[in-house]
């Protein structure tokens, strides 16, 4: 069966806990919240506050930069989410993108492949310490000297992990090692350090998929794959929300219909939707924006039934 989770972030207490309620009363199966140093609230605190509401939601970063976050941190907030929520943590990852955040710690952004080895190197760590490891790691991208995660451990036996990518090496890690690969559709980052290309069409999509298999090869249960949903918008007339969205990703409202990164249609069509992205990419996980919830929510009781 398809999962739906819910991105969003505080701006009031109220407001946040109230939409921690309606999301988990909803059907959703996870509340995540964006890490972006200075320009979003701190997801774990956000989260640990959302689990004292709830009882069922899992909780998540989605995701967090390991160019600027740093393992032993990471995991400790990410281990403290689990224990204060009853094992409800989940962690997601990515290589960063947004210039802003190194320069905030006094660090200019590495090219791709920096990036790239930055976050291949600090997930391992992360995941490690996670697991009860000691971690000790030389390299030009990560520094750590025998750092363990003695307290607080846990409570899952394992924290699942998602990793948040487009980028070919990234995407076979993530193959290889991660219990959850989130499909973000992201091309070249802009010149405003925020927004991305789209790699939306059917050939870059399947290309995607063709890294992630690569590297799921020999694993016994690959990474469940999971959508990025950009647009949200149950309508009457999907053709003509496509067309106009269509248009600034440089495809045709029909080719952006086909991809999972749009839920656009009746609750049918929507749903309709959904299992055709599950045969035809695999794709049985979303991850939809805070304005998605009461939309969707008649469309996540049918899915449930």
């Amino acid at each position: 069966m398809a999962t739906f989770s819910l991105q969003s972030g505080p701006t009031d207490a109220a407001g946040w806990l109230d939409l921690a309620r309606r999301a988990e009363a909803a059907g959703f199966d996870a509340l995540l919240s964006a890490d972006h140093p200075g320009s979003c609230g701190d997801p774990f605190v956000a989260l640990a506050a959302a689990a004292s509401v709830t009882e069922t939601i899992g909780l998540g970063s989605y995701v967090s930069n390991l160019g600027v976050r740093e393992p032993m941190l990471l995991a400790t907030a990410v281990a403290t989410l689990d224990v204060v929520s009853g094992g409800r943590a989940r962690l997601g990852v990515g290589a960063g993108h947004t210039p802003a955040e190194w320069r905030a710690i006094g660090r200019d952004r590495p090219d791709v492949t920096g990036r790239v080895r930055r976050c291949v190197a600090a997930a391992g760590a992360v995941r490690a310490l996670l697991d009860g490891e000691e971690v000790t790691v030389d390299s030009p991208e990560l520094t750590v000297r025998a750092a363990r995660l003695e307290s607080p451990r846990p409570v899952q036996g394992r924290v699942p992990l998602t990793v948040g990518t487009s980028n070919s090496t990234l995407l076979r890690w993530a193959g290889a090692h991660a219990d959850v690969v989130g499909l973000a559709g992201f091309g070249r980052t802009l010149d405003d350090g925020h927004r991305h290309e789209a790699r939306w069409r059917a050939d870059q999509i399947e290309a995607q998929l063709d890294r992630v298999a690569e590297g799921a090869a020999g694993r016994a249960r690959p990474p469940a794959l999971e959508a990025l949903v950009q647009t949200v918008a149950v309508t009457d007339d999907a053709e003509a929300v496509a067309a106009q969205r269509a248009a600034t990703v440089g495809l045709t409202g029909p080719e952006l219909l086909a991809t999972p990164f749009v839920l656009i249609g009746t609750e049918d069509e929507i749903v309709a939707a959904v299992a055709g992205h599950e045969r035809r990419w695999g794709v049985t996980r979303f991850v939809v924006r805070a304005d998605a919830l009461d939309p969707l929510t008649p469309v996540l009781r049918r899915l449930a039934a």
